[in-house]
């Protein structure tokens, strides 16, 4: 927790009242009970209540002081502005963009930015979340993120209710010039499409299935790389051809490992077939980063009824996210993000450096010499 600037937390605090007329449980004691909760994997708020109970002689050192009550909990998360904590996450973001700016996990040797934009929906339960329009039987939020694939860092985060279609996103993201969009067939809106172009920018989707459009040339093709065939295209749709009047590049590829077809639609001519056909193989980093969301953070069982208790809920939980990949930064662990995370649950109150207690961890690959196993059973 150290490494949130209690300077940085109170200014946001302020800029939105979170404390005004607050005696004892502020917005740091909160969000302190809230990241414990997701670090240790509790279900839910008088879970976290508990367990924070059991460890009271050490609450005062972390900074949460005396117990809190659920109902306490509860109702600041129902009441205080979540964009307190959505705040946190995005100026935790700035920070770890900083921190990983020399990375890059790409197989793709290039200058330029690559980002991914995709979306993922969480359903919910319809009576209890009636303000998350999804369908008619049951309820939803969606998150739509834009995430950086040389640090694996969000960029963008937009939270929505479920009913709200993916390629909207597109409406709203700042598109930087000379830098690449990777997208999936859903974010297929020629129109948005030929914005992104205007700026400078470069995207890469996949072609529908029902496009209409006609070939000018073809580019030579290294079939040995699984490139079938790479296509300079123009779109033959009157509205097509209106909302995207210039050049496309159609590149059909064939994965050889698992002989996967797939044909990608961009407006970059200037890197290979192969490059493009790479870079889009590394847009399922964002669905890695939806996973580990799911799967490490207690985002899927939420502990409030209101959007506003879902949101604090969510943006705490991307808060943690970030804060893990600072620590693994700072400290300059070897661990993945997921291993990380697994041995902070079970050491939240362990009183050594952070280095130490990684190091520690190598000791169980070591058996000891005279354990004096008894037989279970005498043969």
């Amino acid at each position: 927790m150290g490494l949130v600037s209690p300077t940085s937390f109170q200014t946001i605090v302020s800029r939105h009242s979170g404390d005004y007329k607050v005696k004892d449980f502020t917005c740091w004691k909160q969000f302190l009970c809230m990241a414990f909760g997701q670090i240790t994997h509790r279900e839910s708020l008088s879970d976290t209540v508990l367990c924070l109970k059991a460890n009271a002689g050490k609450m005062y050192h972390l900074g949460i002081g005396e117990i809190v009550a659920t109902s306490t909990l509860s109702r600041a998360n129902e009441t205080r502005p979540y964009l307190i904590y959505q705040d946190l996450a995005m100026l935790l973001i700035k920070e770890a963009k900083l921190l990983y700016i020399d990375d890059n996990d790409l197989e793709v040797d290039l200058k330029e930015k690559v980002f991914a934009i995709d979306a993922t929906t969480i359903d919910l339960c319809l009576s209890c979340f009636y303000w998350a329009t999804f369908r008619t039987t049951k309820a939803g939020i969606k998150l739509h993120t834009q995430i950086d694939l040389k640090t694996s860092i969000p960029e963008f985060i937009l939270f929505s209710t479920a009913s709200v279609h993916d390629v909207n996103v597109l409406d709203i993201i700042h598109f930087e010039a000379n830098s690449f969009y990777v997208l999936d067939k859903g974010y297929v809106d020629y129109k948005r499409l030929y914005r992104i172009h205007l700026t400078g920018a470069f995207f890469i989707t996949r072609c529908k299935d029902n496009m209409d459009y006609r070939r000018l040339y073809s580019r030579s093709a290294n079939k040995a790389n699984g490139i079938i065939y790479d296509q300079v295209i123009m779109l033959n749709g009157y509205y097509t051809m209106k909302y995207y009047p210039e050049k496309l590049r159609r590149i059909k590829f064939i994965d050889p490992s698992t002989e996967m077809v797939l044909i990608f639609l961009t407006n970059n001519m200037h890197h290979s077939a192969e490059d493009i056909a790479q870079l889009y193989k590394h847009r399922w980093k964002i669905e890695l980063f939806f996973k580990w969301i799911k799967q490490h953070l207690k985002i899927k069982s939420f502990w409030g009824q209101s959007e506003n208790a879902v949101q604090t809920q969510v943006w705490i939980a991307i808060a943690v996210y970030v804060l893990v990949a600072i620590a693994k930064k700072k400290f300059m662990l070897k661990s993945t993000l997921y291993e990380i995370l697994q041995i902070l649950s079970i050491s939240i109150f362990e009183k050594m450096p952070i280095n130490q207690l990684f190091q520690l961890t190598q000791l169980q690959y070591f058996k000891e010499q005279n354990h004096n196993q008894l037989n279970m059973f005498d043969l």
